[in-house]
């Protein structure tokens, strides 16, 4: 069949569409939204841009359904730092990594189960959640605070506790990012991460969440675009056979659907383009393609259903392949319809009365190791310097963060100074020096993310607590050095309760 002749196949167009997610823009689905899922479109991807209130969301839902009433509908909301539900004012739940510190599995569960309920309500089907990659490189750009923490047994049981918690709300979980991002220095955003350990160390460490997923009954997994010298020194997770047919389905006897990663990303669209990344991952054996962070239009979407379908037409597909992915994504339309809660008794959390589980969650987080034992509580209202990198495309770069703004609640008159690199410029000299000026004979809160990372925010808190060593400093990223400051405060994230439990501690109103 010649190449051109795809788009007069229906049924084959219809195979290729049925493993399409994509996103769109706005807060109303798109008249070719509405008309491709009419015409057999898997289903497709929320994103923070098509996101309000709970109202609107669930209208927006409501009129997707309408056009399919199977329609899959994704979100990748992890909580914490990585937050679509809730990017315009920061998360009410803290991530994987404040979950991992305070390390009880019922809460985890309790936390997946009262972020599933509210998923469900607005009409989400699956949410590409829990990261279940092990965090054993500190110098990780893209996972961090996702992960539960570097400790694989740990990771292993929290990811199966939250994958327990959501689904038994009745919204499918997807395991991400397989076979393990966490030993990576390179976001795949932006470039090829590389994975280089022995199959005997990726068993012992990224291979073990995933395995504790698979036996907690996970709905899908998604890939991660990182090359696995151990498996395949040539192709990223997401189209090698070796790692999604060999390894994931054949060695772990996983059977459920295999969703990539945003296809656009730079580690697979760079080399092979987005339509023919989104080909050569079907045909290594994923069977939905995420599309839509950074494209989100009629015609990507288009391209990828005719380069998919060309494949098959030209016989570099199998038909059979492209049959079996759309099968499973059948199969997981289907899932929620037939999602039956986990055997067993709940476990008991003991929640205060009145408090959401979030905050009590990043009340137990908090850890506070303090030089001078007077220097808490405050008792006047400080200068708080929050400062922070530029982080990782998975987060939205809008959501707001710190411990300024719920200290302002706390502590009337609090004033905040911010700075954030952009496009690797950061504060100089004269910007501390100004913010230093405006603490004078008050109180200093030094905020940051990543401290020990980034080399400029490491010296501006040095430079800053030389001149003020009464200072307080606050931790938001991955935990560091604690013998800064007068009082260290580590919050294990950056998510709004985690600043909030923050806050109290500063003004001494904790519980």
């Amino acid at each position: 069949m010649p190449k051109d002749a795809t788009s007069r196949d229906p049924a084959l167009l219809r195979l290729a569409d049925a493993v399409i997610l994509p996103g769109f823009p706005g807060r109303e689905p798109p008249d070719w939204v509405r008309r491709r899922l009419a015409e057999g479109l898997a289903g497709v991807v929320l994103f923070s841009r098509n996101i309000g209130d709970v109202e609107q969301t669930a209208r927006l839902t409501a009129a997707l359904r309408a056009e399919r009433p199977d329609v899959i509908i994704g979100i990748d909301e992890e909580s914490g730092e990585v937050t679509r539900l809730e990017a315009a004012t920061g998360s009410s739940r803290p991530g994987n990594y404040a979950l991992g510190v305070v390390d009880d599995v019922a809460l985890t569960e309790e936390l997946a189960r009262d972020l599933g309920r509210d998923l469900a309500e607005i009409g989400v089907t699956i949410d590409f959640a829990p990261a279940a990659d092990v965090n054993s490189n500190p110098d990780n750009p893209v996972i961090g605070l996702r992960s539960f923490g570097a400790d694989p047994r740990l990771v292993a049981r929290h990811t199966a506790a939250w994958i327990r918690g959501l689904q038994s709300a009745g919204v499918a979980a997807c395991a991400k990012h397989f076979p393990g991002h966490g030993d990576t220095d390179v976001d795949s955003h932006l470039g090829v991460p590389t994975v280089s350990g022995s199959r005997e160390e990726l068993a012992e460490v990224e291979l073990l969440p995933f395995r504790a997923a698979i036996e907690e009954g996970v709905a899908a997994i998604m890939t991660g675009h990182l090359v696995v010298t151990a498996y395949d020194e040539a192709y990223p997770a997401t189209l090698s056979p070796k790692i999604l047919r060999d390894l994931l389905r054949h060695e772990l006897r996983f059977d459920g659907p295999v969703i990539t990663d945003g296809i656009e990303m730079a580690a697979v669209a760079d080399r092979y383009g987005i339509p023919g990344a989104a080909m050569r991952a079907i045909a290594a054996g994923a069977d939905g393609i995420c599309v839509g962070g950074e494209h989100h239009d009629e015609q990507i979407v288009e391209e990828i259903r005719q380069t998919i379908a060309g494949a098959v037409a030209e016989g570099t597909l199998p038909e059979q392949r492209l049959a079996e992915a759309a099968e499973r994504m059948r199969r997981l339309a289907a899932w929620p319809a037939t999602a039956r809660p986990a055997a067993g008794e709940r476990p008991a959390v003991d929640l205060p009365e009145g408090v959401p589980i979030g905050l009590h969650v990043a009340r137990r987080a908090i850890r506070v190791t303090r030089r001078d034992p007077g220097a808490l509580p405050l008792s006047a209202p400080p200068h708080v310097i929050e400062m922070s990198p530029q982080l990782s495309l998975a987060s939205d770069r809008h959501t707001p963060w710190g411990v300024g703004e719920p200290l302002g609640g706390l502590l009337p008159g609090t004033t905040v100074a911010r700075f954030t690199e952009r496009d690797g410029e950061v504060p100089g000299s004269a910007e501390l020096d100004a913010a230093l000026a405006d603490a004078a004979g008050r109180p200093l809160v030094i905020v940051a993310r990543y401290a020990d990372r980034h080399r400029w925010l490491s010296e501006a808190i040095d430079r800053l607590l030389a001149a003020r060593p009464d200072a307080i400093v606050v931790e938001m990223g991955l935990p560091g050095r604690t013998d800064r400051g007068a009082a260290h405060i580590a919050t294990h994230g950056s998510a709004r309760v985690c600043g909030q439990a923050a806050a109290e501690v500063i003004a001494g109103v904790a519980p």
